[in-house]
């Protein structure tokens, strides 16, 4: 009787010292996009790390993507403060851990001072690459493993309802970050007005709008292009229902944003818009994916303005609607 119960015992201790052994704390990005570019690692370690238990640093805004990890401990988040002390919060929150494995995608020098068996800290790359290709790096892992989220099945229910079965949908986002990044949004509508003609590609398609809370009037002009269209307008929608909702879209055309990371994450056709930021870095990534750019190249928009975060209106002006919709029908046939 008492051997049998000293083995119990012994394998609850032994479970427990594995437990805590076999622990990864992720470091990640405050922004919607970088965190959903560097979640194909996320997904690499806990596809391959089946006993690990996780803990997640990141901001406020990109938490909800994290809810339906498998394996969550916590999620531990970051709002920014004077001269760094979201970091030192950090490491009193995380400090008395023994972790099997740091990984700090955000450069810091955090994992040095925490207790770990093993350290892995992004460098960034001297050269313009993409960045789900970098964040890879950390971890040396080749193939690349693709941007992904793990949903919920509420989650899917939720955009199951939102979007329910029936003709196909084409997806946009016709805001961004800035206003520099931001496509003019008649020109969205008109795009969309092509794509869903009878002669368009997706004809009679019912019209997906996503934004954030504060994106309705950015959405204005596609409702006006569009009178006689069934919009879905999911503009203010959570993260989670955003991205499970994107999952269910036939084509995504939009800004460079975190929209369009969270599309391509969902593997969704995804069309990125560029101008003014550098698509060697933040194309949307993967063979379901393609972006477009007007002539003007992103050293020639940055050569020519001091700051673009403070210009006041579109640096896309370049980009045609013509253009647009020929990317947009390219990347529909050949992901049909």
């Amino acid at each position: 009787m008492l051997k049998p119960l000293r083995s119990r015992l012994a394998k609850s201790s032994s479970a427990r010292y594995l437990g805590t052994m076999d622990s990864v704390l992720f470091i990640t990005s405050t922004r919607i996009g970088d965190a959903i570019i560097n979640s194909g690692v996320l997904n690499h370690l806990v596809e391959t790390r089946p006993n690990a238990r996780f803990t997640i640093a990141c901001g406020p805004l990109a938490a909800p993507l994290f809810a339906g990890t498998p394996r969550l401990d916590r999620t531990i988040i970051m709002r920014k403060q004077k001269r760094g002390g979201h970091w030192f919060d950090l490491w009193k929150q995380t400090v008395s851990t023994k972790w099997s494995l740091v990984v700090d995608l955000r450069c810091s020098a955090t994992a040095w001072v925490l207790r770990a068996d093993e350290r892995r800290i992004l460098r960034q790359s001297p050269t313009p690459i993409n960045k789900v290709i970098e964040a890879a790096s950390v971890l040396d892992l080749d193939p690349v493993p693709l941007p992904g989220l793990f949903l919920t099945g509420a989650v899917k229910a939720e955009a199951a309802r939102l979007i329910p079965d029936g003709s196909p949908v084409l997806g946009v986002c016709p805001s961004a970050s800035w206003p520099f990044k931001m496509w003019p949004g008649t020109r969205f509508g008109t795009l969309m007005q092509r794509l869903i003609a009878k002669d368009g590609p997706m004809p009679g398609a019912r019209v997906a709008i996503f934004g954030g809370p504060d994106d309705h009037e950015a959405a204005r002009p596609i409702h006006d292009a569009l009178p006689d269209a069934e919009i879905i307008d999911l503009t203010g929608l959570g993260l989670a229902e955003t991205a499970a909702c994107l999952e269910r879209v036939r084509l995504y055309v939009g800004n460079d944003s975190g929209l369009m990371h969270m599309s391509a994450a969902v593997k969704t056709p995804t069309l990125g818009l560029f101008g003014p930021s550098d698509h060697r870095c933040y194309g949307p990534y993967g063979d379901h994916c393609d972006l477009i750019r007007g002539d003007a190249s992103f050293e020639q928009i940055d050569a020519e303005h001091d700051d673009r975060r403070l210009h006041p209106t579109s640096l896309l002006l370049d980009l045609s609607v013509d253009a647009t919709y020929e990317a947009a029908c390219r990347l529909y046939e050949r992901t049909s």
